[in-house]
């Protein structure tokens, strides 16, 4: 089971330059909420973005890893206009 810093650590590794914030949903280790500003999803589009990060946490998934992932992705000009 990854805990929320495991996940920003592998993140923030596969995502240079990234703003990364986790937030367990549940309290249980399998339900999280993720919010990764990169410079990788710049011309991205959201799919995109969100399979480079279901990548770099793929060997998290499974029976005792994260069950349920709510991404939020943004390239550092999409979170300027979001926070403008």
């Amino acid at each position: 089971m990854m805990n929320p810093a495991e996940i920003q650590e592998t993140l923030e590794k596969a995502l240079p330059g990234s703003t990364v914030r986790v937030d367990d949903l549940t309290g249980g280790g399998d339900h999280f909420q993720v919010w990764v500003i990169s410079p990788s999803f710049e011309g991205k589009t959201l799919l995109d973005q969100h399979q480079m990060v279901y990548g770099a946490l793929k060997d998290a998934f499974g029976s005792e890893g994260i069950h349920a992932l709510a991404l939020k992705t943004y390239s550092p000009e999409q979170w300027e206009r979001l926070n403008s």
